[in-house]
């Protein structure tokens, strides 16, 4: 609309210019070479106006034909970079259908048709990964990782690799360059975290975590357990104050972590604790119930004789009087203590078609220990090797076992 506009206004320029010389007649001579030229001011004006379009046509003309090897060109590299692309589409397609040889064949032909040397690279080094040449795929991820535009997918591909290879050292150092190129990168997080945990790095990793947090990488509920976790383990890298310290932050991240808490509660009784480190098992234990926080708990009320331990395990106990392990706990001490009867009164109470391995081999020891019952005893002892071998059994292995009785 504002192109005719425009022309409507350029036509009546020209047509009020047009009768503004008309009503301005003029002659020209012009004396030139020993010729002249008579002609009126109209016709001077006309002739100038063909001679500069004939220049023009002329000038369009010589550009036109100048730029024609450059169009030829650039449509015979258009048509390169189409076929390049379709080369790296089907070798794309190769990789993902698990077809080596096609991708490779394709790789080698995208090489030399497409100028996009980074998603040659990339379908390259696929394509040897793919055929099991670690090597020329670690050239090719090294290339790429050495391109500001390909770098994280380089760094990426040599990290993997790295993995696969379980060189963890070399995959760590990868994994933090990772995180500089793209510190939001879930995989990049995770993987970080994963690789600082497995090389013993906690203070890294406990600072990861921080930043897992914060960009809500992790499920919240997790968060404690993998906090508490980090902080143990940095507790057990020191024999002084500071692992009493580190093992009451464990503690404290999450009280129901077990290993946490049996580590404060030993620190604690070695500085003569023991009534703190005690009172610290009894709330744990109310929440996760633990064989290991049994054998604590005693150290920490100093039983050690059969009887006191009995006592003691009576108490914990009614920290959590409904849970297995309470009952388990007591059922220890009494078998120690050759109390057969509250033995016995707490193992059959959850000696049911169900028990655990670790139920089943204290009622072995009390049949044989109690009767001298062989045969009930090879009984329970052939129900606990048949549980052992169950699927999602093998957690269940003994871990705490009566000492035999002299």
């Amino acid at each position: 609309m504002l192109r005719w506009g425009f022309i409507i206004v350029l036509l009546g320029a020209a047509a009020a210019v047009a009768g503004w010389l008309a009503q301005r007649p003029g002659m020209v001579a012009l004396e030139w070479a020993g010729y002249r030229i008579d002609t009126s001011v109209p016709v001077l004006l006309i002739l100038i106006g063909a001679l500069v379009v004939v220049c023009a046509l002329l000038y369009r003309l010589w550009w036109s034909l100048r730029r024609v090897p450059r169009t030829v060109g650039r449509a015979r590299q258009d048509r390169q970079q189409r076929r390049g692309y379709a080369a790296l589409s089907r070798g794309l397609v190769a990789v993902a259908a698990g077809d080596s040889a096609s991708a490779r064949k394709q790789a080698r032909r995208a090489e030399t048709l497409v100028d996009d040397r980074p998603l040659v690279t990339l379908l390259s080094a696929q394509a040897a990964q793919l055929d099991g040449d670690e090597q020329a795929a670690a050239r090719f991820f090294q290339s790429m990782s050495e391109r500001p535009e390909t770098a994280f997918l380089g760094v990426r591909g040599l990290l993997v690799q790295a993995m696969k290879r379980e060189d963890w050292d070399q995959a760590l150092t990868l994994a933090r360059r990772a995180y500089r190129l793209n510190p939001k990168s879930e995989w990049v997080v995770r993987t970080l975290y994963d690789l600082q945990k497995r090389t013993g790095q906690w203070a890294d990793a406990e600072a990861t975590l921080g930043e897992t947090s914060k960009l809500r990488l992790m499920p919240p509920d997790e968060l404690p357990h993998e906090r508490a976790e980090l902080l143990y383990k940095q507790s057990l890298e020191f024999s002084d104050e500071r692992a009493l310290d580190w093992a009451r932050r464990a503690h404290k991240a999450d009280p129901g972590f077990v290993p946490a808490a049996i580590r404060y509660a030993s620190l604690l009784c070695a500085a003569g604790k023991n009534r703190r480190a005690a009172a610290m098992i009894e709330r744990t234990w109310e929440r996760t119930p633990d064989p290991g926080l049994a054998e604590a708990y005693w150290s920490a009320r100093q039983a050690d004789d059969g009887l006191k331990k009995v006592q003691t395990a009576q108490r914990l106990a009614k920290h959590n009087p409904g849970h297995i392990e309470s009952r388990i706990a007591v059922a220890v001490a009494a078998l120690e203590a050759r109390l057969w009867g509250e033995a016995r009164t707490n193992l059959e109470s959850i000696a049911g078609p169900d028990a655990p391995p670790r139920v089943c081999l204290l009622m072995a020891e009390l049949e044989e220990a109690e009767h001298g019952d062989l045969a009930r005893a090879r009984t329970w002892l052939m129900r606990a090797a048949t549980d052992e071998h169950a699927p999602g059994m093998s957690s269940q292995v003994p871990q705490m076992m009566p000492r035999p009785a002299d």
